[in-house]
């Protein structure tokens, strides 16, 4: 099945829109085949300032307003915890605020951005939303990462390159408390990476005061030589900072 097909049968649905490569790539799939859809963005501690801006700027781009739920994942003690299940319990409770909104606002169909490439077995949050009926158009018609990436590109996208992006609470080790000042620091230091050029990369807690680095073996041996430099830069959020010494496997982008 084409996308194109899926939106003729399904003309107006609520979607489930993280600024990220995949729910682009629907949003504008959705609007040139002339559905109505109407995205959703749920803001949490869990997601980054730049994953909104991105979303509203998509939004802009597709012509439709961006919808705005504030969320606290953290309420559920299942959620803040951090078990092994934790990413089951909050996309519960996110897609669980997103269809309560969807249908007052008289949309009976919620999408999401899952694509053919993700691996269920491997992502917990996608029972959650096999149990609320949340489609995914992308796993539905079989297509893939690197086929989203293409697509996006053709469609002038700027999330055609945009590196994925797991949430904040990923970064805090299993069976850890999520502690939302724990979330402040990593999204501080990551933004000061970022804006010193650096792209794909995670800042993972690892002690009280301390982080690992991650970077792609593309950057490995820049990191290394600025270690002392990457360390002044992220005291402000972290005492010790380590540099993985297994480099991050970068995703293809082509």
């Amino acid at each position: 099945m084409q996308l194109s097909e899926l939106f003729a049968r399904h003309p107006k649905a609520a979607l489930a829109f993280s600024g990220g490569t995949d729910s682009a790539l629907l949003l504008q799939a959705g609007v040139q085949a002339g559905a109505q859809i109407q995205p959703y963005f749920v803001s949490s501690p869990f997601q980054p300032a730049f994953e909104r801006q991105d979303a509203q700027q998509l939004a802009a781009r597709a012509g439709v307003t961006l919808r705005v739920i504030e969320l606290d994942p953290l309420a559920d003690p299942q959620v803040r915890e951090n078990g092994p299940r934790r990413c089951y319990y909050c996309k519960r409770a996110i897609f669980t605020a997103l269809r309560r909104q969807a249908s007052a606002d008289g949309y009976d169909l919620l999408l999401d951005g899952t694509n053919a490439s993700d691996d269920a077995a491997d992502r917990p949050g996608m029972q959650a939303l096999a149990e609320l009926g949340v489609r995914s158009p992308l796993r539905e018609c079989g297509i893939t990462k690197l086929e989203v990436r293409r697509l996006s590109r053709e469609l002038g996208l700027f999330t055609w390159q945009k590196p994925s992006y797991a949430c904040l609470a990923t970064r805090i080790p299993t069976g850890r408390q999520i502690d939302p000042a724990d979330l402040a620091r990593v999204e501080g230091a990551e933004n000061c990476l970022a804006g010193q050029g650096y792209r794909d990369f995670r800042v993972r807690l690892r002690a009280d005061d301390a982080c690992l680095l991650q970077v792609t073996e593309e950057q490995w041996g820049r990191a290394a030589a600025e270690r002392e430099t990457l360390r002044a830069l992220l005291r402000p959020y972290f005492a010790q900072v380590w540099l993985d010494t297994a480099a991050r496997r970068a995703e293809p982008m082509e």
